[in-house]
């Protein structure tokens, strides 16, 4: 059966891995961009039109980072992964931060208690909004993902709640060191979380450390 994965996935060192006060122009809210920062010069993100200062690097960070595409055929993520908007669409104009392009390139279900038409965009990415709990979601996303991995997104919410009904094969987790102190935080109502997987962690000169989590085999 293909895996359900989770890549590149920053929390601060209290543990937020969005700041309050999402915005459109603040898509993690008070966090700006010191989550991700980690990433900005790495070929992968480069690729995805993220500006640096380098060509991209080929160094720790990247390793990691470029694991985020191959082998994936659908990803999930939560609404605020797909905008800033709450409640009924006020219309459907809005069609994500990503532009004409996004950078999925494969179907995407972007879970949400107010459906809308399925949006197609340039490069083979497919938006479907459903409103599914965890179990509901990865049926769909397997039937669209073939014989492909799951890749859940985010946000924050997202993910924890893909934790918490023990659906994740892979967990990616960039530990950034910074203190937001609000937010919204990935590991609340997981404890014991640690006992289905196994652990390694690696150092990055940027000085994030990258967390993976490889589900132990079930008993």
């Amino acid at each position: 059966m293909s895996l359900v994965r989770v890549h590149n996935f920053s929390v601060s060192l209290d543990g937020f891995g969005t700041g309050a006060g999402q915005q459109l122009n603040a898509p993690f809210g008070h966090a700006g961009t010191r989550l991700v920062e980690w990433a900005f010069e790495t070929r992968t993100f480069r690729a995805m039109g993220i500006h640096g200062e380098s060509e991209g690097s080929f160094g720790v960070d990247e390793a990691f980072a470029g694991t985020w595409g191959p082998g994936i055929g659908v990803e999930i993520m939560g609404r605020n992964k797909f905008g800033p908007h709450r409640g009924p669409w006020e219309n459907e104009e809005w069609k994500g931060w990503w532009g004409s392009n996004p950078v999925f390139h494969t179907p995407v279900l972007v879970l949400t208690h107010h459906p809308r038409p399925v949006l197609e965009m340039e490069g083979g990415t497919t938006f479907h909004f459903v409103d599914a709990d965890p179990v509901s979601a990865l049926r769909q996303a397997r039937a669209l993902a073939g014989n492909q991995d799951v890749r859940i997104g985010g946000g924050v919410s997202t993910v924890r709640q893909f934790l918490e009904a023990d659906l994740i094969d892979h967990l990616h987790v960039v530990v950034v060191p910074i203190v937001l102190g609000r937010g919204e935080r990935l590991w609340d109502g997981l404890e014991g979380l640690e006992e289905r997987f196994d652990i390694e962690a690696t150092p990055s000169p940027f000085g994030v450390v990258h967390l993976v989590f490889t589900r132990r085999r079930r008993g």
